[in-house]
């Protein structure tokens, strides 16, 4: 028997539905938002997203069933990954419409960084260039799994909660800008807060890794580079690769490969 087009119409959009319900909670799209970092245990998760092990298992089940999300079983754990990078476009272009849409979205934003002077964030495309002239250390504040599976080429690993005893005061003189999981991250703006306190000229970079790649920018994913004691240090080597990729990115923008 021929399917009725009214019933088509309604089967389509249910199934269209499954994806905004899996979505539907504030902590879900939080969980969704991670991944797009690394993999993460189930453990891990939990901890980032400041909720329980029960609520994390339950949500990410919830997520898999819409196909946002798989799991692996690595030993012990359970190891979450986003089913593909479309996952992340996905919630990038989600982000940007709620930025969009929703006056409440800024009025959040400048509550939160205004009172910290952190609202003046330098752009990528700023930082491709101060990086390539050598005026800045870049700094990734974010853990150490999550800059091994990608960051920003010629950015030093430098988890937020390590900083403060890296610190060397024969830097000062010297711009740093600091970045972690993008523009409502808040571990960015913690380090920026500490390097200002301790006499640094620190500013944060909004974007991360979902924004950088979503723009086609290179990222690398390599092991973490030890320059810790010389990271804030007057003699920080340019990175010989950014030049490159300033030329690269120039080019997309003038309509080349």
């Amino acid at each position: 028997m021929t399917m009725p087009h009214r019933h088509f119409k309604d089967a389509i959009y249910e199934q269209f539905a499954r994806l905004g319900k899996a979505i539907s909670a504030p902590k879900r799209l939080e969980l969704l938002d991670l991944p797009c970092q690394g993999p993460r245990t189930v453990e891990a998760l939990a901890e980032q997203a400041a909720i329980s092990m029960a609520n994390a298992s339950q949500d990410l089940q919830v997520l898999r069933a819409a196909r946002f999300v798989d799991a692996e079983k690595k030993g012990l754990y359970v190891e979450y990954r986003l089913a593909d990078d479309e996952i992340c476009r996905f919630f990038v272009a989600l982000r940007g419409l709620a930025e969009a849409r929703l006056a409440g979205v800024d009025q959040v934003i400048r509550a939160y960084f205004e009172e910290r002077g952190a609202l003046e964030a330098i752009e990528g495309d700023e930082l491709l260039r101060r990086v390539n002239s050598g005026e800045v250390t870049v700094l990734d504040v974010r853990p150490p799994e999550e800059y091994r599976a990608g960051h920003i080429p010629g950015a030093l690993s430098i988890p937020v909660g390590e900083l403060k005893a890296r610190l060397r005061s024969s830097g000062k003189n010297r711009e740093v800008v600091a970045y972690c999981r993008g523009p409502y991250c808040v571990m960015a703006v913690e380090a920026v807060e500490l390097l200002r306190k301790h006499g640094f000229k620190a500013h944060r970079m909004e974007q991360g890794i979902v924004d950088w790649r979503a723009h086609g920018w290179r990222v690398e994913s390599e092991g973490v580079r030890e320059e810790f004691v010389d990271a804030l240090s007057d003699v920080l080597p340019k990175p010989p690769a950014m030049e490159q990729i300033l030329l690269i990115n120039q080019g997309r923008e003038r309509g080349g490969p």
